[in-house]
């Protein structure tokens, strides 16, 4: 299996790492709205607290996806054909100013490092798939191939 050459394994565990750890804390502020005071909060702040949380949420399973599917790729678990077909990073849905303005710094804060890492990220996987297109016929070639392999198995 070819490795992608704008990524490494050390890249990508980095990543795995840093996206784990920030899982965790969405994780935590998010299942029980953690994130915002004790006292009573209103009907928009808990609305809005809900939104953002799923956005978060969501935007946190497909950074773990995508990295999940580049360290089975890697480990030569998947091939290029099925990471190519299979492991897009999906776009992100960006966190509404009005909402987020009802919710505590810390909070707030937090939403922006999902967005910053799903960010880093999706150009990551966005240089991938260009280094991919700029050398098409090899790709063609190599799937032709993996394909007859498969065949004759």
């Amino acid at each position: 299996m070819t490795r992608p050459s704008s990524l490494s394994r050390p890249i990508i565990e980095a990543l795995y790492n840093e996206a784990l750890v920030l899982a965790d804390e969405v994780r935590s502020v998010f299942a029980l709205g953690a994130g915002e005071s004790i006292s009573p909060i209103d009907d928009m702040t808990r609305l809005a607290m809900s939104s953002e949380g799923l956005k978060a949420t969501t935007r946190m399973m497909h950074l773990l996806a995508w990295l999940l599917n580049q360290r089975a790729f890697l480990a030569g678990e998947m091939s290029e054909h099925q990471l190519r077909k299979h492991g897009s990073l999906p776009a992100d849905r960006a966190p509404r100013d009005n909402d987020v303005a009802l919710l505590e710094l810390p909070t707030r804060e937090l939403i922006e490092d999902t967005v910053q890492l799903h960010s880093r990220i999706a150009r990551l996987d966005q240089a991938w798939r260009d280094d991919f297109m700029l050398r098409p016929d090899v790709h063609m070639m190599r799937e032709r191939l993996d394909r007859s392999l498969l065949r004759q198995q």
